[in-house]
């Protein structure tokens, strides 16, 4: 296939299958928690265990894509997310759960590496930013779908049925992989000698942060927000039903966020607003009975700074420092999305009830603005590059 929207399509439906399976723990967790006999803490541990590779191999991960090839790499992390999820489906032993989601985590920190380059190949310099906010918006789709029919899938087939349903998307993933082909001509940029000063390291670091820490507060409704409802007499398929809204409408937020970021001219606004705005929607859900309301308002909400997080790098990277620039973005985004569901399942698991994670979340949140502000102080001094 040699159309780059085609290619984009498949790009799209293969880093959909990463989310969908990153979302199977959090949306049937009442479901494992009464299978395994664990509790909201041990869910919180294997939620976070996916993003745990990413802390390791994030900077690698390109140059494995370099020294095999990106297609290859990609397919062989679709396999690894494959046997992760088959070896959760075939064994009845938590420590055989986490360790399938563990090698299922490896493959999906790089799959996303590898499909964030095979993106760029095809549009550096043709409507990069369109494409981007296209590829990002696979991730909340795939959650939503995990969330809308995994719960019915677990209700009538127990946990197994939910992890045999994921492979049976991954494969779907692994057939249309074999579909890529790469741009005719690469307009990659050798990186290998290429040299980071602190300063950028800096700035990185801090985008990384808030990429990640702004995930990290979406993600606990996400993650905590069914059992949340199920605490109040919701079933485990209707609080799915109901918390998917979120992701579904989040899907037209995100490129609704570029689109006002890019009229404006104030992408960082809009992140402060953005992750005020969250927080205090967060800080609701747990204290509110106008559930779909608030879902609703989340949907709308925590799309619309995505695009302009993800263009933070850009600022201050050179084309020839992005390869390992983003290695360095991401590392502390995969830092950030292990810990977090980790330190909100165990104080979730001390108090007793869901609603601590989102309030965790919510604070989280608050950490944006200033590190926005920070990452300005450092950005403004610097020339745009190339």
């Amino acid at each position: 296939m040699r159309n780059r929207w085609g290619v984009l399509a498949i790009l799209f439906f293969v880093r959909l299958t990463m989310a969908f399976q990153f979302q199977s723990v959090a949306a049937v967790a009442p479901l494992l928690e009464k299978t395994f006999g664990v509790g909201l803490a041990d869910i919180g541990l294997l939620i976070g265990l996916y993003f745990t590779p990413g802390v390791f191999l994030a900077l690698p991960g390109g140059a494995i894509g370099a020294r095999f090839g990106d297609k290859a790499t990609a397919l062989a992390a679709l396999a690894l997310m494959m046997s992760g999820s088959m070896t959760m489906a075939l064994t009845d032993g938590w420590s055989s759960q986490i360790a399938g989601r563990l090698v299922a985590g490896i493959g999906g920190v790089l799959l996303s590496v590898q499909l964030t380059k095979m993106t760029t190949d095809w549009f550096a310099g043709k409507e990069i930013a369109t494409a981007m906010g296209i590829v990002i918006n696979s991730w909340p789709a795939g959650i939503a779908l995990s969330l809308l029919t995994l719960p019915a899938i677990g209700t009538a087939g127990g946990a197994p049925a939910v992890f045999f349903a994921v492979c049976a998307v991954v494969a779907a993933g692994i057939v249309l992989m074999f579909l890529y082909r790469p741009p005719p001509a690469s307009g990659t940029v050798a990186s290998a000698s290429a040299r980071l000063d602190r300063q950028t390291v800096t700035a990185v670091m801090i985008a990384g942060a808030i990429w990640g820490l702004f995930n990290v507060g979406f993600a606990m409704i996400l993650s905590f927000g069914p059992s949340l409802l199920v605490e109040r007499g919701w079933t485990v398929a209707a609080a799915g039903s109901a918390i998917s809204l979120a992701l579904w409408i989040s899907a037209v937020s995100v490129p609704l966020g570029g689109v006002l970021a890019d009229r404006t001219r104030r992408p960082l606004t809009l992140v402060v607003v953005g992750s005020f705005l969250l927080a205090l929607l967060l800080a609701l859900l747990t204290r509110s009975s106008a559930v779909i309301t608030i879902v609703v308002s989340l949907g709308l909400v925590s799309g619309q700074p995505a695009g302009p997080i993800m263009s933070l790098p850009a600022r201050v990277l050179a084309p020839q420092t992005r390869a390992i620039g983003m290695g360095i973005f991401l590392t502390v985004f995969y830092a950030a999305m292990m810990l977090g569901p980790v330190i909100a399942g165990r104080l979730a698991s001390w108090t007793g009830s869901a609603a601590a994670a989102l309030d965790l979340g919510a604070l989280v949140v608050l950490v944006c603005p200033l590190l926005v502000w920070l990452f300005e102080r450092i950005a403004e001094n610097r020339p745009q590059p190339a």
